[in-house]
């Protein structure tokens, strides 16, 4: 029986990719994007590539486009928009902090109230929440963004249990640093501020996401995977070569102590390392 598959955030990164890649294994795909100026781009893309894609504008902060998504009989959810707001705790203006949970957190909950409903009516569904290690784990810098996928992850687990004897499916997708653009461009959101930068305990202009990154490919490959119901695993942390070393991170949050005045080293590394560094093979 045919699916339809709703992926939101498509108008790049991951979720552009995974639907383009969806509608090219001849899945019936509703690509949402956040502003009207990406359907036109994305639908170009589409004809480029030879596959049939339906690109919708789909903001999942408006509560209008919310609405009208629940008439494109949704059976496979990827709750893939999402924005990162790097920066200070100490420095985030209030506007910032509202507007990153709004896109990642209340924006999805919203939109997948819903179209899970209309999926316990069908008796069948399958919800995907691309999360994030963020959720999981916390950066200097990344509280905001953090914090939001630490919601996700929340609402995510709650839903899977809440859903289960209703014949719906939850799992979500952690990806770790990928070279997308997403995270460097995370750590340029303050030239944006509208604030008073004399009062910024850090100088933004001097930092830099601390991680090298990694090829997306195994992140595409594993999302497909995950909506179409070949891997039913709950929760894919990626790349999956870091999972012990994500499993060892969050075990030694039983043993921290307090901070002992000196700079952590990923601090430091934030200051040192170059924008867009890939891992070196």
């Amino acid at each position: 029986m045919t699916q339809t598959y709703l992926i939101t955030g498509a108008g790049s990164g991951f979720g552009k990719e995974i639907a383009l890649r969806l509608a090219e294994q001849g899945h019936d795909v509703i690509a949402g994007v956040e502003i009207i100026a990406q359907v036109n781009t994305l639908r170009s893309e589409a004809h480029d590539r030879g596959v049939d894609l339906r690109v919708e504008k789909l903001d999942v902060t408006d509560e209008g486009d919310r609405r009208k998504a629940l008439d494109w009989d949704v059976d496979v959810l990827l709750n893939n928009a999402g924005i990162s707001e790097g920066g200070s705790t100490v420095d985030l203006p209030a506007e910032v902090l509202r507007r990153q949970f709004e896109v990642n957190v209340f924006g999805p909950v919203l939109l997948t109230q819903g179209i899970a409903k209309q999926m316990v009516a069908k008796g069948a569904g399958r919800i995907v929440f691309m999360s994030s290690v963020a959720g999981l784990t916390v950066d200097p810098f990344t509280g905001a963004y953090a914090g939001s996928k630490h919601a996700v992850e929340a609402f995510a687990d709650a839903l899977d249990q809440e859903l289960a004897e209703h014949g719906v499916k939850v799992a979500t997708i952690n990806p770790g640093p990928f070279l997308t653009g997403f995270n460097d461009t995370m750590f340029e959101e303050w030239k944006s501020w509208n604030d008073d930068p004399s009062t910024r305990l850090f100088d933004y202009d001097k930092l830099h996401f601390p991680h090298e990154q990694f090829d997306p490919e195994e992140v595409i490959e594993v999302s497909i995977a995950v909506l179409t119901g070949e891997d039913t695993a709950y929760r894919h942390v990626l790349p999956a070569r870091t999972v012990e070393d994500i499993k060892e991170q969050m075990n030694g949050e039983w043993s921290r102590t307090v901070n002992d005045g000196t700079r952590p080293a990923l601090v430091q590394t934030a200051y040192q390392i170059k924008p867009y560094t890939p891992v070196q093979a």
